[in-house]
């Protein structure tokens, strides 16, 4: 019998990203896997759904894919994933080049609906949410073999007044820790050195299932996997940043010194009608103690402008603290307005264009601020986990900086260097968000 191959497009966050290599680990019992989608006789397209700029790639893919049906061997689409899972019945109406269609955690399901589609042609495009034996399973890693994600929960209790996710991923529901071990254990044996906590709140960590939070523990469990060196965590939300953790951090040599905080505002008024469960003071408080209690520590955190309701006054707000705060990272985001959620049907809705305006100037401001922060650098040591070399210089990440989001260290050596070694460099240069250095071998010996 023929061994079919499978590609993947893996589009969204890099929770998506975990979902994906799940997918590819389940389905590489019976398929081949390629990474060439031209070869693929099945794609897998896992798509996002957050946002309408989101939902549009997702789309835009999916009938890319189609068109790989008339021109190459493709002979059977697949798509899952929060598009699916929000959309599915508008999607199988409107997208009759879907043949299977499943929802977010489906991955479990795939190859029988495959054998189903391959013996009798029978397309299946009813979405059911599972929830069995999620975040679980083999996986095949979409980034360089010395960085992978680790998920650590799943769905979100926040309920955000802007944020779908709740309605798409569920409740918040942790995964035991005994599983994120020997998960991380499993990585470190094919030669992962950098791990990366995600969930869509992973400061709640273990809440759910142990009573209380255990954020601070999974660290120090984590840290004591030998060959594991580096150990990231993302998404923070300040209020619920406590005193072990911070006490954890500061204290874990292989915990990076980089949170992300998702901020999204700094006007009380905002935050209120975003229903964030914090204040302005609080936020300032949270980013004071962590400053004062981690020697070093990179600060990202995401904002929205143009949230409705937001005024002039509000906007200025947020600008004059991202100038006297001077976080480290910044992404800016303009609202998005995404039906059933409670602000998609608030008053006073912003104007697009104002929306622009506002996302424009802070970023202007924030690449001011980056490019003082940079040069703050120069002659600074750091240790630095080459990801490769584009025929001038290597390049790679130090602590503060995560994959494909915070630019890289360019750097020469006069010795040959592999990729997934950590040296030491030298910074001589900065441009606004990447440094150059040379490597200091004095360092490294």
């Amino acid at each position: 019998m023929k061994k079919y191959k499978v590609g993947m497009v893996s589009l969204g966050c890099d929770k998506n990203r975990v979902d994906s290599e799940i997918i590819l680990g389940t389905m590489s019992k019976e398929y081949e896997i390629t990474n060439n989608a031209k070869e693929a006789d099945i794609i897998i397209v896992n798509t996002c759904g957050f946002i309408e700029k989101a939902k549009q790639e997702s789309i835009d893919t999916i009938l890319e894919m189609a068109e790989y049906k008339k021109k190459y061997n493709c002979k059977l689409l697949i798509a899952t994933g929060c598009l699916t899972q929000r959309y599915g019945k508008e999607l199988s109406e409107l997208m009759p080049e879907i043949d299977i269609m499943l929802g977010v955690n489906d991955y479990k399901k795939i190859d029988e609906h495959i054998k189903v589609y391959i013996e009798n042609e029978k397309k299946s495009l009813e979405v059911n949410y599972s929830d069995v034996n999620i975040n679980e399973g083999e996986r095949i890693l979409t980034t360089d073999k010395y960085t992978a994600y680790i998920r650590i929960a799943e769905g979100c209790n926040n309920f955000c007044t802007y944020c779908i996710i709740p309605k798409i991923r569920g409740k918040f529901r942790s995964r035991e820790m005994d599983n994120i071990l020997k998960e991380a254990r499993e990585l470190s044996n094919s030669g992962v050195k950098e791990i990366i906590l995600v969930a869509q709140d992973t400061t709640l960590y273990g809440t759910d299932i142990y009573g209380e939070k255990k954020l601070h523990i999974l660290l120090k469990e984590l840290s004591k996997i030998e060959g594991i060196e580096w150990i990231r965590v993302l998404y923070c939300y300040p209020e619920e940043i406590y005193t072990e953790l911070i006490s954890e951090i500061a204290c874990n040599n292989k915990v990076m010194k980089y949170l992300d905080l998702p901020i999204q505002h700094i006007s009380d008024n905002i935050l209120k009608l975003m229903g964030r469960k914090t204040t302005k003071e609080d936020i300032i408080r949270k980013i004071n103690e962590l400053r004062n209690k981690v020697y070093g520590i990179t600060l990202r955190t995401s904002l929205i402008v143009g949230f409705p309701g937001e005024s002039k006054e509000d906007f200025n707000e947020l600008k004059e603290f991202l100038k006297e705060f001077r976080l480290d990272k910044v992404g800016v985001f303009k609202y998005s307005r995404e039906e059933g959620t409670p602000a998609s049907v608030m008053k006073d809705q912003v104007l697009e264009e104002i929306k622009d305006t506002r996302e424009e100037e802070l970023m202007l401001v924030q690449k001011e601020i980056s490019k003082e922060i940079n040069e703050l650098k120069v002659g600074n040591v750091y240790d630095i986990l080459v990801e490769g070399d584009n025929g001038e210089y290597y390049y790679g990440r130090n602590y503060e900086m995560i994959p494909e989001i915070d630019g890289n260290i360019f750097f020469k050596s006069t010795r040959e260097i592999r990729k997934g070694a950590i040296v030491s460099v030298k910074i001589i240069d900065c441009t606004e968000y990447d440094l150059v250095g040379v490597v200091d071998y004095e360092s490294c010996e």
